[in-house]
């Protein structure tokens, strides 16, 4: 790894070398807090967590051939170099934001309430079509997942897409100063993590703080549509990038036509005063084109535009950024298409919140045949989640849904919703509502309650754990 001796490690993370002057100026060949993952002449860095301590796991690191491990103990006698540190998760942060430095690459940093994953997706993608590109992979978006994904780049690589995700005010402060972003995207500022955050105003807050740390002569680019972000008229005296559908002041989409579950076409119109200033050069501007995007819901055509505000910014031509779009794939749990045992179901169960499950439900809505949802809980709403529940329940009753199955104590009043606008409002849609407190209890009735040819939306947020029901969809022997 560049620059990565074990003296440059210590001065980074403030930690006490022990070990010999030669081993010193060794630099490791990876870094992980996985001893599962240990390579030879890596670095294992040993995290107590709620479960385990890494600590106990450092001379199986050794034998696995580490280099050197971090340790926030003393190691009596051992004669193979090791690093003491006060915090090791704090070290696992600052040897990140070393390695960060050390390299030549561009970054893009991701964040928002809604579409961070999905945006991911596209802009990688996109980016792909010009350069070798290293993305977040899984839920490595927080303060240990950001420096493992961080630990992945290598000299060959051009740029990283990095999502980042936070819950409380300067978790982003902590995360842009490891990451160092070269151009920001931010997709919204929606309804979640309001037990720490409070109002959309505070999620605002503590998503901006991605700025701090970003190079001040790079690219924020925003959603336009959204009323709190539109209130950025600048970042370090430059004006943001913005995009939407309403906003036509910078990128913006129009000619917008749903497929269903088949994606959605539009035409994306290009900003020509986007183009970027390079070294050697001055990129022009990508031309407007017509792009069909591969996943499913208009709330795609705000991540279409997000990628090719990105693809813009780092010299893409229209042509690379259709291509990137239109070759897009889905991943497990975030608006992905599974078609088996008789059913489509549309996975999108990796988490969720007020403004996500309405957008999935709109997904659904387009649909041909009938149509269930199967909704959980939405966690870490604050003192207002049983309403929020409330109106997701209202609002999926004014669309043609047939069937609606809840999980859990909060997502009762998704179904009191849908049961009350139906009895306040006669020509509601004729939808069958059925509760259950446990995804058990669900799981040994959905033979009785789908049918072949189902379209199924399966949602929650990620700790209902609701992949066993798309498992049980799919294995169900059905009456």
């Amino acid at each position: 790894m560049k620059g990565m001796t074990l003296e440059a490690v210590a001065k980074a993370c403030d930690g006490i070398y022990h070990g010999s002057d030669g081993d010193k100026i060794k630099e490791v060949s990876a870094i992980t807090t996985d001893s599962r993952q240990i390579q030879p002449q890596g670095m294992f860095i040993a995290i107590k967590g709620a479960r385990s301590d890494g600590h106990a796991y450092i001379d199986s690191c050794y034998d696995k051939g580490a280099l050197c491990c971090i340790s926030e103990q003393e190691l009596p006698g051992e004669k193979r170099p090791y690093i003491q540190v006060e915090s090791s998760l704090q070290a696992l942060k600052d040897i990140a934001q070393l390695y960060r430095a050390n390299l030549d690459i561009k970054v893009v940093g991701i964040t928002g309430s809604v579409g961070k994953t999905s945006t991911k997706e596209t802009i990688a993608a996109v980016l792909s079509q010009k350069y070798k590109v290293l993305k977040t992979q899984g839920n490595f978006n927080n303060e240990i997942g950001l420096p493992l994904t961080i630990f992945r780049l290598t000299e060959e690589d051009e740029i990283a897409v990095l999502e980042m995700g936070i819950s409380d005010f300067g978790e982003m402060t902590r995360l842009t100063k490891i990451a160092q972003p070269d151009i920001c995207v931010i997709t919204n500022i929606g309804l979640c993590h309001l037990e720490n955050l409070k109002s959309r105003d505070g999620i605002l807050k503590a998503k901006t703080e991605i700025f701090k740390s970003m190079n001040p002569d790079g690219t924020v680019i925003l959603n336009g549509d959204d009323d709190k972000l539109i209130t950025i008229s600048e970042v370090y005296g430059k004006k943001p990038v913005f995009f939407g559908i309403k906003n036509t002041a910078g990128i913006y989409a129009d000619h917008i036509e749903n497929l269903g579950l088949e994606g959605v076409r539009c035409r994306i119109h290009m900003a020509a005063d986007n183009a970027v200033q390079t070294e050697n050069q001055t990129e022009n501007a990508a031309e407007d084109f017509t792009v069909q995007i591969p996943v499913a819901g208009e709330h795609m055509v705000y991540n279409a535009m997000a990628a090719a505000a990105v693809g813009e910014a780092l010299g893409l031509t229209a042509e690379q950024i259709k291509t990137g779009i239109e070759g897009m794939e889905t991943i497990a749990g975030r608006n992905h298409i599974i078609r088996e045992n008789g059913f489509l179901i549309l996975d999108d169960c990796y988490n969720a919140n007020p403004v996500s499950m309405k957008a999935s439900v709109d997904v659904l809505d387009t649909a041909k045949g009938r149509k269930v949802c199967i909704l959980g809980d939405m966690f870490e709403l604050g003192e207002n989640e049983k309403q929020l529940h409330y109106e997701v329940g209202s609002y999926l009753a004014q669309k043609q849904m047939d069937v609606l199955l809840t999980v859990g104590a909060l997502s009762t009043s998704i179904a009191q919703g849908a049961k009350d606008y139906r009895k306040n409002h006669a020509g509601a849609y004729p939808c069958s509502v059925h509760t259950f407190t446990t995804k058990e209890e669900l799981i040994a009735q959905l033979p009785a309650l789908l049918k072949q040819g189902d379209n199924i939306l399966v949602k929650a947020s990620h700790a209902m754990e609701f992949p066993k029901v798309i498992e049980a969809i799919t294995e169900m022997t059905q009456e």
